[in-house]
């Protein structure tokens, strides 16, 4: 997917602040932050939105899921709370076909969002 940022950014040609990495996915500061703390988590796998979620993806959504604690420890916000949010289509908000989850924390979050 040569024209996708993500796609770019997991194959290093787009520099990202990566905080996290393995295998199958990558976590990295979203560039327009709306919190102190706001990470996107992306599989490295294309997926373009959760309606693209198919039987063989729910590996990596779980691996995604299963690495945020740490990834929230490590950026001191897991005991003061965060949210994780994934917008699927223009109307929600996607602004990138990649499937990515936001981690947003750091300050007291307004509810409900925008």
């Amino acid at each position: 997917m040569g024209d996708c940022i993500f796609c770019r950014i997991v194959e290093k040609q787009i520099p990202s602040k990566i905080v996290y990495e393995d295998d199958s996915i990558l976590a990295f500061h979203d560039i327009d932050a709306k919190a102190p703390v706001h990470i996107l988590i992306i599989p490295k796998e294309h997926i373009p939105s959760i309606n693209d979620v198919k039987p063989q993806n729910c590996d990596v959504i779980a691996r995604i899921f299963s690495v945020i604690p740490q990834i929230v420890e490590n950026l001191g916000v897991k005991n003061s709370g965060y949210r994780v949010v994934a917008n699927s289509g223009s109307d929600a908000g996607q602004s990138v076909n990649h499937l990515h989850f936001h981690v947003l924390g750091g300050r007291t979050l307004s509810w409900p969002p925008g």
